[in-house]
């Protein structure tokens, strides 16, 4: 059954479950990435889509079904308390709903429900967080709190979206610019708070 993340205004995002999702995925990926920026497809499609560590999260509508958005969240585990957020894209036609926050949103929740540590350092269980977890301490704990689970998320922002992440509480990292993909990008943080 697929794990519905957030449903409202026409739009319900989904935790990726079955391939005919992962596929909805691709071809937003596909028509953002590879057909508007140029990005060669074997750059978008890569190993780490379908690797047991990644989580993806699909935005559609919810009379239609039509895919309108994607993102995914790659873990590591020689990183703990640390995900990275990447391959974010909302269809042309859809963009200006607010899809692209509504998908950090959830990938934000899934880091912290599955990858966040405690300040003890005791990782998080999954689960361990209720839905609608955000940028920021919420809930009854604060960053000063020794029970706060907090995950870092990085991301590697192209220089047009940067604008975008920083509405969502991301800051630039190094303030080094590089080309991934014939696009200048610059890497970003955010941790997220429980």
């Amino acid at each position: 059954m697929t794990e519905v993340l957030h449903s409202g205004d026409g739009v319900r995002v989904v935790r990726v479950s079955e391939r005919e999702e992962l596929e909805l995925a691709w071809d937003v990926r596909t028509e953002v990435f590879v057909h508007e920026q140029h990005v060669p497809v074997e750059e978008e499609i890569d190993e780490l889509d379908t690797a047991a560590s990644t989580t993806h999260v699909l935005a559609l509508d919810e009379v239609t079904g039509e895919a309108l958005g994607t993102g995914r969240l790659l873990s590591d585990p020689g990183h703990e308390g640390e995900v990275h957020l990447g391959r974010l894209a909302v269809r042309a036609a859809a963009r200006g709903r607010g899809i692209g926050a509504r998908l950090v949103i959830a990938i934000e929740g899934l880091a912290l429900a599955g990858h966040a540590a405690a300040e003890s350092g005791t990782p998080a269980r999954p689960g361990a967080t209720g839905p609608g977890a955000t940028n920021g301490a919420t809930g009854n704990g604060t960053s000063d709190d020794p029970g706060t689970l907090r995950v870092r998320v990085v991301l590697s922002a192209q220089e047009s979206a940067i604008g975008f992440y920083r509405r969502l509480g991301y800051e630039i990292v190094s303030g080094e610019r590089y080309l991934d993909a014939g696009i200048w990008h610059q890497d970003m943080a955010h941790t997220v708070m429980s």
